[in-house]
């Protein structure tokens, strides 16, 4: 159910208590909506995992890509080597290796690690990070790819390749983490189970207000 749908719902039954209650004074609807919205935004981002909802960078359009596609696009450029401004399968740098990656799956990112950690949404730390996360070092100086149980996947240096890498760097070590899709396509689903549940909950709630006011309307 839509929330235009749910305040539909909310006016529905204001409406319906203000025929059956002589006297009654109609509330006015504004409210309903607006405190219907911060319902949805709090179970939107539940939904999500999204651990810090008010530091959202760069919108981006990534379709049904997941963390778990990032981290396999990224694996078919293992052992490519370093060549710094590079950015395909003859040589790449940290950012040309993301911007390629996320390339590959539909999604556009900035090209350089300053602006690449603007994008998505921060996660609060290395324990909440997810495969496909972007971890940048302070001073965006490097970006690495979350491939999951404290690995990452990165283009190191000059002189090294595309590799994949027991994680070395803690929090301290790291300016942001940057979430740009989901980690598995579990999510969408969780959303549509958790919107199905909101209807049935609203459903119930409208069929049980009518009821009390047609009951106490008959008196």
């Amino acid at each position: 159910m839509s929330l235009l749908e749910a305040a539909g719902r909310v006016s529905e039954i204001q409406s319906t208590l203000v025929a059956l209650t002589p006297g009654a004074r109609p509330k006015s609807a504004a409210a309903a909506p607006t405190a219907a919205s911060a319902t949805f935004a709090q179970t939107l981002s539940t939904v999500t995992g999204a651990t810090k909802p008010e530091a959202v960078g760069t919108p981006l359009a990534t379709g049904n890509a997941t963390g778990a596609d990032v981290v396999a696009t990224a694996q078919k450029y293992l052992g490519v080597p370093y060549v710094f401004g590079g950015e395909d399968s003859t040589g790449m740098d940290c950012s040309g290796l993301v911007q390629r990656v996320y390339a590959d799956l539909g999604i556009e990112v900035p090209r350089v690690v300053p602006d690449q950690a603007k994008v998505g949404t921060e996660v609060g730390s290395l324990a909440n990070a997810q495969p496909g996360d972007l971890i940048v070092a302070k001073g965006s100086g490097h970006i690495l790819i979350y491939a999951g149980n404290n690995q990452v996947i990165h283009a190191p240096r000059p002189g090294t390749s595309v590799m994949l890498a027991e994680n070395w760097r803690k929090d301290s070590d790291i300016e942001t983490i940057r979430r740009l899709v989901p980690a598995t396509s579990a999510a969408p689903a969780a959303a549509s189970a958790a919107s199905a549940a909101s209807a049935g909950s609203i459903d119930a709630f409208v069929a049980a207000t009518q009821r009390a006011a047609l009951s106490g309307g008959s008196r």
